[in-house]
């Protein structure tokens, strides 16, 4: 895929951050637009963004869980649009909780959006996609999708899920020869809404010295190494190369190397910077620059 103008992308989780980012950049590009997200009020200021750039553009509210709907979604796209060419699973949602301990019912909650949401998203789109002639698939996994951390147990299980779904997509494809290709694109820290929204369980303050509120305010700081809009363009200059894999920021970059090099040895050196954070949480308050996410070449010398 060569270019955007023209095309018809459906996207989900277009309500707010990567997603109405990814939605104004191709349209921008000339790109129809089927857009759904759970929460309707950010679809209206998604398409408002959108339709400024004379495209054609249909909203819906959509839980990415529920298999039948996002079926019958993607029959209506494709009926109004007239066909459909790519298909952005990008809804995800996140949850801080131990292992041993995570409610059930929040393991259910995160995977059946970030990684039931990517199946019924690829499995309702496929076949328009072929029939389009020049079709695409997107998941969006996450940097925690090449490595795990403490308290992202839930987390990691969904985006690792992800990346080896999409991985063994993208091979059956080239195996059948047809022109549809796959894309996973494992984001660093995106400055979304994503932590603010994040359910977190109780008992991560024994593994992390905070509560639920104070973990929020810490990884809402600590994701905001790449803006929206510049992750949408590398996302999409990704998607024209036809690439397997596109990793968002130095941080991403950063954690794929570090995964290359030491294998499960990196556990390690999270564990030196997990400390690292937990030790900082018990001394002064006083104002500090924001750190990064991940160790930096220091944490791991």
């Amino acid at each position: 895929m060569k270019g955007f103008k023209g095309k018809v992308a459906a996207l989900t989780g277009a309500g707010s951050g990567m997603g109405r980012s990814l939605a104004v950049e191709l349209a921008r590009r000339g790109c129809d637009l089927a857009l759904s997200d759970i929460n309707e009020a950010g679809l209206v200021e998604t398409r408002k963004a959108c339709v400024a750039h004379g495209v054609k553009v249909t909203t819906q509210r959509l839980d990415v869980a529920d298999r039948a709907a996002v079926f019958a979604w993607a029959a209506q796209v494709a009926q109004t649009h007239g066909r459909i060419n790519l298909i952005f699973n990008n809804a995800g949602v996140a949850l801080a909780a131990p292992a041993e301990t995570a409610k059930i019912e929040d393991f259910e909650w995160i995977m059946g959006i970030n990684f039931w949401g990517v199946v019924h998203g690829t499995q309702a789109f496929l076949p328009y996609l072929r029939a389009s002639g020049d079709g695409h698939v997107i998941n969006t996994s996450s940097l925690f999708g090449l490595i795990s951390m403490p308290t992202q147990s839930t987390y990691n299980a969904s985006k690792f899920a992800v990346r080896g779904y999409t991985e063994a997509l993208r091979m059956e494809l080239e195996i059948e020869g047809i022109a549809v290709s796959a894309t996973c694109v494992h984001p660093g820290g995106v400055a979304t809404n994503i932590a603010t929204a994040s359910r977190v369980d109780d008992g991560i303050k024994k593994l992390t010295g905070q509560d639920a509120d104070a973990h929020r305010r810490s990884a809402n700081r600590l994701i905001n190494a790449t803006q929206p809009d510049d992750a949408a363009r590398q996302i999409l200059a990704a998607v024209e190369r036809n690439a397997r894999r596109v990793l968002i920021g130095g941080d991403a970059k950063r954690v794929d190397l570090i995964a290359r090099v030491l294998g499960s040895a990196y556990q390690r050196y999270v564990l030196r910077f997990h400390r690292k954070m937990m030790k900082r949480r018990g001394q002064s308050h006083a104002t500090r620059p924001a750190s990064s996410a991940l160790p930096s070449r220091k944490d791991i010398a």
